[in-house]
């Protein structure tokens, strides 16, 4: 796992908010760093998503913060989306470097 600047809460909840945000609008623009690990975690709740059990649910819902709006769209209607697909629900764009820092920008998006 990368660690990206900062301490271990800053990351999990960095991560958890790109996660709760690539599930809520079903695109964002970030570094390249983040969207891979961005990523895993996305794929993992799609996983527990598809799943559909009490245990998975409650996972999920402790994962993005008890958001209870982007736990209902990851069980209702990614899930079964993408239903008949066995991972790879995400692709990365790349774009330009960002100008500040030249960090590589990349699109990350749902399938």
């Amino acid at each position: 796992m990368r660690k990206l600047g900062v301490d271990n809460k800053h990351r999990r909840s960095m991560l958890a908010n790109l996660t709760m945000d690539l599930i809520m609008n079903e695109k964002i623009e970030t570094t390249e760093a983040r969207a891979k690990e961005a990523r895993r975690m996305v794929e993992k709740m799609i996983t527990l998503g598809k799943r559909g059990t009490l245990v998975s649910r409650r996972n999920v819902a402790a994962f993005l913060m008890n958001n209870e709006e982007a736990t209902k769209k990851v069980f209702e209607d990614l899930a079964p989306r993408y239903k008949n697909r066995n991972g790879g629900y995400t692709r990365i764009l790349k774009l330009n470097e960002r100008r500040g820092d030249d960090a590589l920008m990349v699109i990350l998006e749902l399938v």
